[in-house]
């Protein structure tokens, strides 16, 4: 039995320790920060930008489907349409793909290829080095051949 629960603490373990759970992890947290920063560039920035051609709050922007729309006896007459916060939520993904995108995404991508380029002149090199060591193999083995060839000819 004890031998079962350390095999199952040990498989626990290796499953934590594996980058891409700690990876997974970290982008969590961050993202759950980056929301914050995302919402309150939409409401402290874009809101006042769109309310100075409407209301300052994207939110308050609906359309009434069935007239009229508006509370009687805390029920809610009409149906809304509360397109204002789509628009907002909308908003809110693009900045966040736009600074995920031009903060992470390309960097990275940039950083690879140069390291992928870097190895490939790297990979490059090292052929031309193996094509010139198999030529020179080849070009001894054909002297080794021209002396036995000439070696027998002369006893």
């Amino acid at each position: 039995m004890s031998e079962e629960k350390t095999s199952l603490l040990e498989g626990f373990k290796a499953f934590l320790m594996r980058g891409n759970v700690i990876d997974l992890a970290v982008a969590v947290v961050i993202g759950a920060a980056f929301t914050n920063i995302v919402n309150s560039i939409v409401k402290g920035v874009i809101n006042p930008l769109v309310g100075a051609f409407g209301t300052q709050d994207l939110e308050k922007y609906s359309s009434c489907l069935k007239d009229p729309c508006k509370v009687v006896d805390g029920q809610m007459r009409g149906i809304p349409i509360m397109w204002g916060s789509v628009l907002s939520a909308a908003l809110s993904f693009l900045i966040t793909a736009a600074v995920v995108y031009f903060l992470m995404v390309l960097p990275m991508a940039k950083y690879l290829a140069r390291r992928a380029a870097r190895a490939k002149a790297k990979d490059a090199t090292e052929e031309v080095m193996e094509a010139t060591e198999v030529e020179l193999l080849k070009e001894i083995r054909d002297a080794l051949v021209a002396q036995r060839g000439t070696g027998h000819n002369n006893p």
